[in-house]
């Protein structure tokens, strides 16, 4: 059954030479019966191969959470092939910032678990570029990924890694999907990395108590649709800010479930302060 697996990590390139590696490495299936993208998976791994561009981007993401996703946070990953000006082909970097060329909107994912790799910017455009007019990554998915993405997880669980595939001395016009091979091969480590601590992120789930404030909050106060999707959202952040760090509600200072989504957001702000 295609619904076999409880995935805690979901990755999304563009290219099949993107996938190879990873499909070899951590010996992921495809599944024949998934027709609109080549997906592959393991227990705990969903790789898509969504095709180059925006559009391809955002179908593949949506639809491989809707069709395998859970309504527990998980990991999302994007790795895929950039260029830039000056950097050495081959280099990974992880994203911070994520910038659409058309609409000109900037995303921060946030990295609150430690990332021992070189960070950089990354501008998504709609066409392959070659004059590398400004010094950030030039890549044609990231932006969509992140947009669609952000729809199913906590933004501290949204991973966007580049390698570098093109630069001035070697333009995208000379790139062979081989080399684009062996540099997603060589950096195989982050992956495990991601992996190993989504699996520490499920270990602490099983402890959380915080969904059982969750149930008491909707019972004991009138929630719209919109406010008990905060409210889930908020105390999914606070458990992956916290390691499931146990929630003291004080019921004095909110009565309202407006003034709880306040509380609930102030609790968070000072967490990510001390970070």
């Amino acid at each position: 059954m295609l619904n076999q697996y409880k995935h805690i990590l979901y990755i999304y390139v563009a290219l099949p030479c993107e996938a190879k590696p990873l499909v070899d490495h951590f010996k992921l299936k495809k599944q024949v019966a998934v027709n609109p993208f080549a997906v592959y998976f393991n227990k705990y791994i969903c790789l898509t191969v969504t095709g180059l561009g925006k559009s391809a981007m955002a179908a593949g993401v949506a639809y491989t959470q809707a069709l395998f996703g859970s309504i527990k946070p998980e990991f999302i990953i994007n790795l895929g092939v950039a260029g830039h000006r000056d950097f050495d082909v081959g280099a990974l970097f992880l994203m911070t910032k994520i910038t659409d060329a058309d609409s000109q909107r900037s995303y921060y994912p946030s990295l609150v678990f430690p990332m021992p790799y070189l960070t950089a910017s990354v501008l998504s455009v709609s066409k392959p570029v070659t004059d590398y007019y400004a010094s950030t990554l030039f890549d044609m998915e990231a932006s969509a990924f992140y947009e669609t993405a952000i729809r199913f997880t906590s933004r501290e669980l949204i991973f966007c890694l580049k390698v570098i595939s093109d630069n001035q001395a070697l333009t995208i016009e000379n790139i062979k999907p081989k080399q684009v091979v062996d540099w997603v091969a060589k950096h195989l480590e982050v992956i495990e990395y991601l992996l190993n601590l989504a699996l520490k992120q499920k270990a602490f789930s099983k402890e959380s108590c915080n969904l059982i404030l969750f149930e008491q909050l909707l019972n004991h106060y009138q929630f719209t649709l919109n406010e008990r999707d905060q409210l889930k959202s908020l105390i999914d952040k606070w458990d992956v800010l916290t390691s499931y760090r146990y929630l003291e509600y004080d019921q004095i200072t909110s009565t309202t479930a407006k003034s709880i989504l306040q509380w609930l957001d102030g609790k968070i702000s000072e967490v990510e302060y001390y970070l």
